[in-house]
């Protein structure tokens, strides 16, 4: 980590019983970047995705590439109510996931909002993500969701991190 940059731990949810969703709300803008990191299970396979401030038009793209050691792909969407954050290395009851969420410049109200994200498990592969919130509204909630209706298992924890420039 470069010099004068600090992660700070802002809240961490740990799952005591399942759930579609995992929002972090009123969030401070008093930092430059955003990061969070899940490791969760599913009890079926399932795609996470995210959102920001309760959005949920159609302002939301991203771009994927994954692999699983045989085979790389990628995935590009565009106009979605929500981000994708994993499309083979998603969650399931047997393997854990973990994702990572760079969110750049989220208090920002003159650009839209970027993020970069890297999800991974030991039975679907690895993958990288960008994605792109079409608003100019600083972040102050984000949501974590998955993608068809099922549930994030117990025990599944979620940090989210500020990050601080000195």
């Amino acid at each position: 980590m470069p010099a004068g940059i600090t992660y700070e731990p802002i809240a961490t949810t740990t799952l005591g019983s399942a759930a579609s969703t995992v929002t972090f709300s009123s969030i401070s803008g008093s930092y430059t970047d955003l990061v969070i990191v899940a490791q969760l299970t599913t009890a079926a396979p399932t795609n996470m995705r995210i959102r920001f401030n309760g959005d949920t038009a159609a302002n939301y793209s991203n771009t994927t590439i994954s692999g699983n050691g045989s085979t790389a792909t990628s995935v590009r969407e565009t106009g979605n109510t929500a981000a994708l954050l994993d499309w083979n290395a998603y969650p399931t009851s047997t393997t854990i996931a973990t994702l990572i969420i760079n969110i750049m410049n989220y208090a920002n109200t003159t650009t839209f909002k970027t993020f970069i994200n890297r999800a991974n498990n030991a039975g679907g592969g690895t993958e990288a993500n960008i994605g792109l919130w079409r608003s100019t509204s600083a972040i102050n909630e984000v949501q974590i969701r998955t993608s068809s209706g099922g549930n994030i298992a117990v025990g599944s924890t979620f940090t989210l991190y500020g990050i601080a420039a000195a």
